[in-house]
């Protein structure tokens, strides 16, 4: 009886070593076909415990997966500060075949060769308060023609009205997605006013045609433009009639943005320190909830 129990687990130990050794196997397999997986695979190992029973140890990994890098960042060429002027960057990057031209750096959004495509350099930065994105966008815009200008200066001498087209409406601290008399934000011609008060070439327009922010950008000169959220393509633009009378076309999560590039087919977006792609179509929705309003800088 005890010489079959000694057999027994003689047999126990056999089986698991050669379990053990088929993982190892398979292990070895796997590596060689994919060496990208022997940075984080994790290692195995045998022991036995005090009874004779085979154990199989999983260590941790010595490195982990990479962390995922997909969140858009905006392509700087400048940083302004109080101290130095901007010096602007004027001439789109063309990416045009038979060109020499060399775009920019854009991981994000590799374009094929064939591909006809202009993107301007422009600095963002987030906007400081929850619904200062005119400000801000305003300043960005005007930082890339060479104006260094606050952000929180430059909100502080927007006019204040619950019309928007005549200035800000509503608490600049409030929650996004209303529309006035609560808390908003201001429309073109108030805010290209004030920067015409800064020096900066600033024309406020509505009703403008993609064929003309196409010639903007092809002139080198980016467009802010008034859409709805992070250029989202539904829309609910409704009449709101302001206490002087005025009727005037908002819509909730009324935003700014500044385009700042073109490709085939879509077209390149700077909200605040992002840059993305929207389709061409998705903008064009987006933009026309306020009527194709925008500012240029253009005749």
């Amino acid at each position: 009886m005890r010489d079959a129990k000694k057999r027994k687990a003689l047999n126990t130990r056999q089986m698991a070593i050669l379990e053990t050794l088929l993982i190892a196997n398979v292990l070895i397999v796997v590596v060689a076909a994919f060496p990208a997986f022997s940075d984080w695979l994790p290692t195995f190992s045998h022991r036995s415990t005090p009874n004779g029973v085979m154990m199989i140890v999983v260590n941790s990994a010595a490195t982990s997966l990479p962390a995922a890098t997909s969140t858009p960042t905006a392509i700087l060429t400048q940083t302004p500060t109080q101290n130095s002027p901007v010096v602007p960057s004027n001439t789109p990057t063309s990416v045009i075949p038979g060109l020499s031209a060399t775009p920019p750096p854009n991981p994000l959004y590799p374009l094929p060769p064939d591909v006809h495509a202009v993107q301007l350099d422009v600095v963002g930065r987030p906007q400081t308060l929850p619904l200062s994105c005119e400000a801000r966008s305003a300043v960005d815009w005007a930082g890339y023609f060479g104006f260094n200008i606050d952000e929180i200066e430059f909100f502080g001498r927007l006019p204040l009205s619950d019309n928007p087209d005549v200035g800000f409406a509503g608490d600049v601290n409030g929650r996004w997605g209303q529309t006035p008399p609560n808390a908003y934000g201001v429309h073109a011609e108030p805010v290209a006013a004030l920067l015409r008060e800064y020096g900066v070439n600033a024309q406020a327009r509505r009703e403008l045609r993609w064929e003309d922010v196409h010639s903007e950008i092809a002139a080198g000169r980016p467009v802010l433009a008034w859409v709805v959220g992070h250029v989202w393509s539904r829309t609910h633009p409704v009449e709101y009639t302001a206490s002087d009378d005025a009727k005037v076309i908002v819509a909730p999560y009324e935003h700014t943005v500044i385009v700042v590039g073109y490709d085939d087919e879509n077209v390149f977006i700077l909200d605040g320190s992002r840059v993305y792609l929207r389709e061409r179509r998705k903008f064009l929705s987006s933009w026309a909830a306020l009527g194709n309003m925008a500012i240029i800088a253009g005749p």
